[in-house]
């Protein structure tokens, strides 16, 4: 069977060599148990040597395949670029910085000779602060009851997806891709188990609050249309606390006559009305924003330099 690692890769010059050494040993001990094995590298546009590393390794290693960006497409791109690039009939798809344990890939190529198409490895959060393991809790809690597909604290990209998988995964070409979303959803026999993990190797993340939530966003509006329902539902609901509003207002005033008090009542809920008027509005723009990308129909990634003699959105 043959493996292929797909690892992509941002600003990784300081930890690829190491990173690649490790995935080697692994190569050397499953290769007598009739697995052999490839390396995607994806390199999302780095603004250091990462591409001249991957060059390095590709001369040494034969085994290794590499694609470099244009620009930086972010990591959704490069992982459909690695999935794309894969032959394997399973592939792992796992972070170069090495948190993700090279020495886990054993564990996982073994449960899928147990015929579970997805291995999913879930970390702990042990040693995380205890304010991001909260606010993680409250994430996956809130998005659980409003995205149409289960998505479990801890789990990510690092996984084992059989060729059927990968294969369905890429027959989905939607432009806004959330693969933690879209790998749940493609469904077929799963399994998961737990591991701690690792410090970064080198280097800084490039995850930054900013990123963080609009990941977050992302997975919140990708699976499901709740957001314009609850739009629709609170609009009602407006209307009828209007009416109320305006059926208490004619019956005080056929009762008392016409007061004029009522001026902080009108200003707080005019201004109210607005902020939420303008939330509507915000979360109907974020879907119209998703289907312009949609109809554009740009490719997801610009390839400036491979060593894959056929690669699809290439432009020399």
């Amino acid at each position: 069977m043959l493996i292929s690692i797909v690892a992509p890769c941002y600003n990784e010059e300081a930890v690829l060599a190491r990173f690649h050494e490790e995935v080697q040993k692994v190569a050397e001990e499953l290769l007598p148990l009739g697995h052999d094995m490839e390396f995607v590298y994806v390199d999302d546009g780095s603004r250091d040597r990462t591409l001249a590393v991957l060059k390095g390794l590709a001369d040494l290693d034969s085994r290794v395949r590499y694609v470099s960006f244009s620009r930086n497409f972010g990591k959704e791109a490069a992982l459909l670029a690695g999935l794309r690039h894969a032959s394997g009939d399973s592939v792992i798809v796992m972070d170069a910085d090495l948190q993700h344990p090279p020495a886990l890939i054993k564990r996982m190529v073994e449960l899928r000779e147990q015929g579970h198409d997805q291995v999913i490895a879930k970390r702990t959060r042990t040693g995380d602060r205890f304010t991001r393991t909260l606010t993680a809790r409250l994430y996956y809690r809130l998005v659980n009851r409003l995205v149409d597909v289960e998505l479990v604290d801890g789990v990510g990209d690092f996984r084992l997806l059989s060729r059927r998988v990968v294969d369905a995964v890429l027959a989905l070409t939607e432009y806004n891709r959330f693969s933690k979303g879209l790998f749940a959803w493609v469904g077929f026999p799963s399994t998961t188990f737990e591991y701690q993990n690792a410090a970064r190797e080198a280097g800084r993340t490039s995850w930054n609050l900013r990123g963080l939530l609009n990941y977050g966003l992302d997975g919140l509006l990708s699976f499901n249309n709740r957001p314009l329902r609850a739009a629709l539902w609170l609009g009602v609901g407006l209307l009828l606390c209007a009416g109320l509003y305006t059926a208490w207002i004619v019956g005080a005033a056929l009762a008392h006559g016409v007061q004029t008090p009522g001026y902080v009542t009108i200003i707080t809920a005019v201004t109210a009305l607005a902020g939420v008027q303008m939330v509507m509005l915000g979360v109907i723009g974020e879907y119209t924003g998703r289907i312009y990308y949609e109809v554009k129909g740009r490719p997801h990634f610009l390839v400036k330099a491979t060593n894959v003699e056929r690669t699809k959105d290439f432009i020399p």
